[in-house]
This record gives structure tokens, C-alpha cells and sequence, in this order.
């Protein structure tokens, strides 16, 4: 999907304003050269009223107003959130979940597999599409909103998880009940018609395959919502869902509920919702994180649906802090960037989730903040759409490896099954300290086609727990090509049905990490009941030398080279004839193994020992966070230099590329020159090829 001009918006949400006040609204829009507005997606009550009473009045009345204004349009389907009338009359459709079924008040509440809900949806997508695919200004749809399963158990959804698992196992409950090993506690099924309920099963690999279902039920039903709007909408429509990550406060990791590489499938652009903190708190690591999954799901750029502009009082950014933000999600390849949301409501339980607008309506001065983005983009905004990166550095995720360390998680206890997500914190241990150095990196899902020494060269792979035989084939020879990868403690150790592999680990990746471990321990732990608590440390042998007793927490394997070198060992008096890091290399290429939770500082010295070995450091690692370097290449080849300042002090810079002019002042800079960054501001260069 090709987008000849950067879009601009907000979403809005006439249907909420305490007073008709549209039109004052549009201009306020155009002072601040905002060109789309998403609608439509929460408000299937106002649009059904009654079942089977229509009103689209006031749908019509904003698409209309903005066309006239010149102002774009986004639809959104409103399934996501049910009227009262349809819970009322039909309480089928409301989700039964681990805790029995919902009541109604929240949004989200529907099981999406319900025959009931779906006949609804329909009739309300296809008159909506077939309302507005007419109209000039509509240029796409957005199917639903940050759709998940809502841990759906309805007796439907089980019965279609059993002709799943049919099919899986082509009927055989045999092989169901070795793969799974549900011999044991005598869970063993020996009749379909036996079949136990999931929500309370002790078994992770039956709960991870319920979870890979239900992934899977999310996935087909947004594509059945797209196969819908496809019956109406023109060519030059697209249509998209609007992602969410793992949610902490803001978004943090892999979302454990959708598979966006599959979801994804079925859409022309991705979208995706980022929400970060901000203040003196503000990185730029989530936006870039998030932009950089959504990026890589279809090898192009995708577009940022919601972000935040005042939103909580934590969240308020400084002076300078929106300019900034936008252009970090520009910088990780956002051709689309809109607010959440236009106005801030007065009512429920969004009231202090605040837009660009306060709860006055008046200019502010994040508004005025947005009327200066507004009209650099309409100067210079095309010149971010359609780039693209050249990265050679991936990391490899897995929802199936997420799900399983659920249920076997590592920190404090391996047997109690955890909605802590500790995969993610993982994930985030290695991608942070690398964005720290300045190295841009795609991230792929595991098994992608694209995993390749010709497409890459460097490969992190954290904690791939649950991996097929073929999917650890894939990546050791991506070694034994020439590549180099790195990986984290307790990836390789269980099958796609997440049973644990009976070769010495890390099993199957043993022969290109050159290492083995029999045992692990909990490193947290004194090992003597008379000496004073204390954390095991490691130190680092050859080649990481700086680091000196480094605290690793959490787990730690220990691991015993057999073609590999140690590059670092434990700090304990019986665990310290073992190695914590490993080096082998097996072909052509590399691997390295980190046998425990590492610290940032111990990841990022062995970041920079393998860049530097495998010809990856350059002058860009030179300056690090909280100077952060960015970087999109047009179609002409021509490089477009982000320099970011997160801090609240001025930074000196270096110029890392060949002579280039400042888009916005139009000075020119050449390599190694020096100029300063104010606190939280940005500057971008176009080098031309």
C-alpha cells in the first residue's frame, strides 16, 4: 500500500461532544493542517439504537463536513463494542471467559465466535461500508479496534477447538495424548466425547495450543471483516485494524492475544496504537519498538493510528516533547500519525485521557505544539512516505515460545502459571541496550521466509522456548552460512507442543552455540545459610573483559563449552567452573549463547564485542542514547538522518553520514561536523545519492 501524501489526524468523536460544534472544529483542524480523522469504530449504539433501527445521521453529517473541508477519512467498523439492547435480548453473545460470563458495561465483552454477535456485525459493516465507500474523502476502513479473543471459552469455541485439534491430529487421540503428555495426573483422553474443559487444565502444552487457537480464531475473524468491506470498497481504499502491544501502563511488549505477523496477512498496511511514557521519562524505545514490529509484519512502512497527545497527567509532554514524539514514529517508518484524540470527552471512563483539545476546547499549547507539526508535514511530510530501511540486524519473537513461558516462567517458580508476560520482559532486556547503541533492527517472526544471511547478518533471538525441529534447522544455518546470532538462557528447550526435548540442552542449537548445560539454578539466592545475602555475578573471560561481577538474576544455566570458548563465567564458589556466555563458530558464522538474565550493561559490552567482530560498529554507535540516530532510505536512495535528543540537557552531535542539508533550516553539514540538540528536539538531514 503506497501513500502519495503523509496523513496527519486525530481521531474523533462527534457522537461524544457535549454541543454541536462541528464546524468550529473543522477549522480548528485546518489551522493545525490536519488531513484525517479516524470515526465510526465505538459507536455502534448511537448507529443501531434499537435492534434493527438504523441511524446514520450523524455519520453522514461528519464524512460529509470533512469532505467538504478537504479533510480525509477513516472508517471504523463499530464491533467492538456492543450496544445495551444486543446483550439484553441475546446474552449469548456476551464472552464466557476463566471467570464465567461477563456482564455487561465494558467494551470488549462479545465472544467473537458467537453466531448471534456475528449476524449483528455484519449487518451493521456492510451497511456502514456500503454508506460511506461512495464518498471521495473515505480512503480506507479500519476493521474493529485492538482486537483480541478476550480469553473466549464458550461451549462453541471448545467444540471448534476440538475439530482443531482433530485436524492437527488427523483424529488420532493417540498421538494427541503422546504429544501433550497428558498421561500425566491421569489426563489422559481417551474419547472425543471426553474431552475436558482448558480453563482449568494443569497441562501447558494443551493451554498453549488453546491459546495458539484462539490467536488464530482473532486472525480469522478479522479477515472475515475485511473479506466484508472488500465487497464495497473502491480500489484506492485500503483496510486495517488497529493493533495493540502487551499493555503495562503504556505499551510495552509482543501482544500474547494476536498473532500480528498472521492477522496482518489479510490487511494493505498495518496500524498499530502507541502509547509511551513521557516527560523526563520519555525514550522513544516504545514508539520505535512497537513501529518496528508493525514495520517488519509486511516489509513496509505501516501507519500509527493512535498515540497519545495531552492524555494522563503523567503523560503531558513538555515543550518540544509532541515534535519529538512525531518524528520518532516517522523515523520508524510511520507514513500516518494520529491522535487520541481530537477533544477530550466529558463523561465515562475515558474523561482524563485528554486529546489535543482540553475539556474547554480552546488552542492549548500541545495543540499549538500540533499546529507546528501540522505545518512542517504539509511542507516536507511527503518526503517520509513510501522509505523504507536496510537493516541487517533482526530479532526473531515467537507468540508460541510467550505463551509457553507462561506456563513455565522463570522468575521464582518454573511451576506456576503467570499472566506476567515474562517473555516480553526478555524481549525488552536485548531490544532496549541495542536501541541504545544507535543499531536500527527489524523484527521478524520465527520461521519467516525472510531470515537469511542475504537479508540479514546478525540474528537476537530471545528465549525461544517453543520452536519446531524445522525453525531451529532455519536458524542454524543461518549460522552455519556465514550469520551470526545471538541467543538468550532457555531458548531450544521444548517442541512447537511445547514438550521438552530429550537431547542434552539447548538441544537441537547445541551444535552451532558449541555449549551444553544438564543443569540450571536460581542465581538470586545465598549459597550459604551463615554468609550475608548476595546475588551471583558473572565476569567476563576474553574479549569482555569489562565486565567485572555483573549481577544476573532470575535463572542461570550452567552451561559447558564443547567447540565453543567461555566469555564469561560465574562469580560462586561451585557454580564458577561454568560458563554464563558462550562463542562458538560452526560454518561460516557465529553464536552466542547468555545462559542467565543479564544486566543491560552486560549485554550491551556484548552487543558492541559482536558488532565489532562481525564489521556492524560504525560511526553511529560512537554516540549513544540519550542522542539517539534514525535513519529512512527513499526511493532514489537518498538517507534521511534523524538526530533525537531525549533528554532535559543540550547534547553535542556528530554527523555520522556524507554531506546533507537540514530539511527544515536548510544549512548543510558535512561528516564528523558537530551542532547541538536542544533538550528534547530534533533535527533531520537528506543525504542525496
Amino acid at each position: 500500500m503506497k501513500f502519495n501524501h503523509f496523513l496527519y489526524g486525530a481521531a474523533y468523536y462527534y457522537e461524544y461532544l457535549p454541543y454541536d460544534r462541528l464546524d468550529e472544529d473543522i477549522k480548528m483542524m485546518k489551522a493545525a493542517n490536519i488531513n484525517v480523522v479516524r470515526i465510526g469504530e465505538s459507536t455502534w449504539s448511537t448507529y443501531e439504537p434499537q435492534e434493527g433501527i438504523f441511524d446514520f445521521s450523524k455519520l453522514d453529517k461528519v464524512v460529509d463536513a470533512m469532505g467538504e473541508a478537504g479533510i480525509n477519512v477513516i472508517v471504523g467498523t463499530p464491533t467492538y463494542a456492543i450496544p445495551t439492547w444486543m446483550a439484553k435480548k441475546y446474552p449469548e453473545v456476551l464472552v464466557t471467559d476463566q471467570s464465567g460470563k461477563r456482564q455487561y458495561g465494558s467494551r470488549q465483552i462479545m465472544d467473537i465466535t458467537s453466531p448471534v454477535y456475528l449476524r449483528f456485525a455484519e449487518r451493521i459493516i456492510r451497511k456502514m461500508i456500503k454508506r460511506t465507500a461512495n464518498k471521495s474523502n473515505v480512503i480506507g476502513f479500519q476493521v474493529d479496534n485492538e482486537t483480541k479473543h478476550y480469553d473466549t471459552s464458550s461451549h462453541n469455541v471448545y467444540v471448534s477447538f476440538q475439530k482443531w485439534l482433530k485436524k492437527k491430529f488427523a483424529g488420532n487421540l493417540d498421538k494427541l495424548n503422546d504429544a501433550y503428555g497428558l498421561d500425566y495426573w491421569s489426563n489422559r483422553i481417551n474419547a472425543w466425547e471426553d474431552f475436558p474443559p482448558i480453563n482449568s487444565t494443569i497441562n501447558g502444552s494443551l493451554g498453549a495450543a488453546f491459546e495458539e487457537f484462539k490467536r488464530q480464531l482473532v486472525t480469522d475473524f478479522l479477515k472475515w471483516q475485511v473479506d466484508l468491506v472488500h465487497d464495497y470498497k473502491r480500489e484506492d481504499q485500503f483496510v486495517t485494524n488497529n493493533f495493540d502491544m502487551e499493555w503495562r501502563g503504556y505499551s510495552y511488549g509482543l501482544q500474547p492475544d494476536v498473532n500480528h505477523y498472521e492477522a496482518s496477512k489479510a490487511f494493505d498496511v498495518t496500524s498499530v496504537d502507541i502509547y509511551h511514557p513521557s516527560q523526563d521519562n520519555l525514550t522513544g524505545i516504545e514508539i520505535a519498538f512497537a513501529g518496528d514490529i508493525e514495520r517488519s509484519t509486511k516489509n513496509r512502512n505501516y501507519i500509527v493510528m493512535e498515540t497519545e497527545a495531552q492524555a494522563f497527567k503523567h503523560w503531558v509532554p513538555y515543550p518540544g516533547q509532541l515534535t519529538l514524539q512525531a518524528y520518532s514514529h516517522i523515523a520508524s517508518g510511520a507514513n500516518m500519525i494520529e491522535y487520541w484524540h481530537w477533544h477530550s470527552i466529558h463523561n465515562s471512563r475515558e474523561t482524563y485521557w485528554k486529546g489535543l483539545l482540553s475539556h474547554d476546547f480552546k488552542p492549548n499549547p500541545v495543540y499549538n505544539e500540533a499546529k507546528v507539526i501540522g505545518r512542517e508535514l504539509a511542507k516536507f511530510g511527503d518526503e517520509f512516505t513510501n522509505t523504507h530501511k536496510d537493516n541487517r540486524v533482526a530479532f526473531i519473537v515467537s507468540n508460541q515460545a510467550l505463551t509457553a513461558v507462561d506456563w513455565f516462567p522463570y522468575k521464582d517458580t518454573a511451576f506456576d502459571l503467570t499472566s506476567q508476560h515474562q517473555y516480553n520482559d526478555v524481549l525488552r532486556s536485548y531490544y532496549d541496550p541495542l536501541y541504545k547503541l544507535n543499531v536500527e533492527a527489524d523484527i521478524l517472526q520465527v520461521g519467516d521466509k525472510r531470515i537469511d544471511v542475504a537479508n540479514y547478518d546478525f540474528l537476537i533471538v530471545p528465549m525461544l522456548y517453543a520452536a519446531t525441529d524445522s525453525e531451529l534447522a532455519q536458524l542454524n544455518q543461518f549460522v552455519e552460512q556465514g550469520g551470526t546470532i545471538l541467543y538468550s538462557f532457555r531458548s531450544g528447550f521444548t517442541n512447537q507442543d511445547v514438550k521438552v526435548r530429550t537431547d542434552t540442552q539447548p538441544a537441537m542449537i547445541s551444535k552451532s552455540v558449541g555449549a551444553e548445560y544438564e543443569l540450571f539454578v536460581e542465581p538470586d539466592k545465598n549459597y550459604a545459610v551463615d554468609k550475608p545475602s548476595q546475588a551471583m555475578t558473572i565476569s567476563g573471560t576474553d574479549g569482555l573483559n569489562s565486565i567485572k561481577q555483573e549481577p544476573v538474576k532470575y535463572w542461570a544455566e550452567l552451561l559447558t563449552p564443547t567447540t565453543g570458548k567461555p566469555l564469561a563465567t560465574y562469580d560462586h564458589p561451585y557454580w564458577g567452573k561454568y560458563a554464563a556466555i558462550t562463542e562458538n563458530t560452526f560454518g561460516k558464522g557465529r553464536a552466542y549463547y547468555v545462559g542467565t538474565y543479564a544486566n543491560e550493561a552486560t549485554i550491551s559490552e556484548l552487543y558492541s564485542y559482536i558488532l565489532k567482530k562481525i564489521g556492524l560498529w560504525s560511526s553511529r554507535q560512537l554516540q549513544t542514547f540519550p542522542i539517539i540516530n534514525k535513519q529512512l532510505i527513499e526511493s532514489d536512495g537518498s538517507v534521511l538522518d534523524f538526530y533525537f535528543n531525549y533528554s532535559n540537557n543540550k547534547q553535542k552531535v556528530i554527523f555520522n553520514s556524507d554531506k546533507g542539508i537540514d530539511i527544515n533550516q536548510h544549512t548543510e553539514v558535512h561528516k564528523d561536523s558537530k551542532f547541538e540538540l536542544e533538550p528534547w528536539t530534533v533535527r533531520i538531514f537528506k543525504t542525496t545519492k
